[in-house]
């Protein structure tokens, strides 16, 4: 052990009748500590919400959407077969989207319409693993008078006041000519199941239709809006949407998940870098309180430092000690926070519903929120920086009280011993 380590740790503790330094030392560890638990446990709750939401936004969309330039897609069979052979790509499915309105006993509604294929909807969304109540297999084509099946949001079906057998009609804007001038074309459907994703923006606007009936009641004939897609990696999706242009010629376009979700995801992000300064605030705090130790220690070492440079020791070899003590106060709080910040982070159910328990409250009610538990998710790359931006704050400042210490005059400091 070298001397400067060891009279730096040994400066860690105080004497009896300067132990006012030492408290300081220890609130400037626990600042640290509170510090870097809070960031880690912040942004692993807010990453966490940010997958949460994008796992509900790409279960019911798909990763990457086709459509054709010019309009209605044609031959989106053939589409279908070449996207399928482009590398990344593990599901497609062709759909339709229209806008409409539901009418029934408990009022009318505006909602988006979607026409899907049954057969291979399940391969690029997780619709069937999202009902509720019914299956998808009633929105199958029916044969007589029946009418054709229809699948809405739980929300959308509280709001209208129907459920499961219930009929419906679905009145599209696009109107047809009649004797009378132009009039809305209206259908009746049957409620064949209701769906729950988690999101209001779904359960309350989305219903779904077979792809044969949406092509017949919007009179699209043999055409599609175009296809869904699902690929391995959702971080991919703009170099698998580039390769799927070029495999499909100038008059196809794509559009990733990423694309439609620009704003959303953009302003997660940015609450989340500012979560990071505001929190960091905490431990430059902490960092403030390791220079005003620093300082009196210096002030109440000036015979030790007198005498260190009395016997030989260098300006160096004193800016070292202090800015090993100042470390050692950085190292320690950071590490018992990024302990505490992992154990809460990868706790943090158990954490909420001990804190529901003893103070008897709900943290998430469902009545307010679509969520019942705080997601969190710890990301090694931020466990990392927030480490590394710790440990140099830390050290920084150590920097000023060591230097005004390596500058001490000895003889001020022997002159009256």
């Amino acid at each position: 052990m070298s001397y400067e380590f060891f009279i730096g740790l040994r400066y860690l503790r105080a004497k009896r009748k300067t132990t006012f330094v030492s408290v300081i030392s220890f609130i400037s560890i626990l600042g640290i500590t509170v510090g870097v638990t809070a960031l880690i446990v912040v942004l692993s709750v807010m990453t966490g919400f940010e997958e949460d939401l994008k796992d509900k936004i790409l279960g019911i969309n798909a990763h990457i959407v086709v459509m054709e330039s010019l309009g209605p897609m044609q031959d989106y069979e053939e589409v279908t077969n070449t996207v399928k052979g482009v590398d990344g790509v593990v599901g497609v499915t062709p759909f339709i989207y229209s806008q409409a309105m539901l009418s029934s006993v408990g009022g009318v509604v505006g909602v988006v319409v979607r026409g899907i294929d049954l057969d291979t909807v399940g391969e690029v969304i997780v619709l069937p693993e999202r009902m509720s109540e019914g299956t998808l297999e009633g929105l199958r084509p029916t044969f007589g008078e029946a009418p054709p099946g229809v699948v809405i949001g739980s929300e959308l079906a509280r709001n209208i006041g129907a459920g499961v057998g219930n009929e419906i009609n679905v009145i599209s804007p696009m109107a047809r000519a009649a004797g009378m001038g132009a009039v809305p074309r209206m259908a009746s459907f049957k409620i064949a199941g209701i769906f729950s994703t988690g999101m209001y923006e779904y359960d309350s606007s989305l219903a779904f239709i077979s792809i044969e009936n949406a092509q017949k009641f919007f009179k699209l004939g043999d055409t599609v809006t175009g296809v869904e897609i699902k690929i391995s990696d959702i971080y991919r999706a703009e170099e698998v949407g580039i390769r799927i242009e070029r495999a499909l010629g100038e008059a196809y376009w794509a559009r990733t998940w990423s694309e439609m979700n620009r704003n959303l995801f953009s302003a997660l992000k940015l609450e989340r870098v500012a979560m990071f300064i505001i929190l960091m605030l905490i431990i430059i705090v902490a960092a403030l309180n390791i220079i005003s130790t620093l300082i009196m220690v210096v002030m109440e070492k000036g015979k030790d430092i007198a005498i260190l440079k009395s016997m030989g020791a260098t300006k160096a070899g004193i800016m070292k000690i202090f800015m090993i003590e100042g470390s050692i106060i950085g190292i320690v709080g950071t590490f018992l926070g990024t302990v505490l910040g992992l154990l809460a982070a990868l706790n943090l159910e158990k954490v909420v519903g001990f804190f529901e328990w003893l103070f008897e409250f709900k943290v998430l009610p469902p009545s307010v929120y679509y969520i019942d538990r705080l997601p969190s998710k710890v990301e090694p790359t931020v466990v990392v920086l927030i480490v590394l931006v710790s440990l140099g704050i830390s050290f920084l400042a150590t920097i000023y009280p060591s230097w005004r210490a390596s500058r001490f005059d000895p003889v001020e400091g022997l002159r009256y011993e």
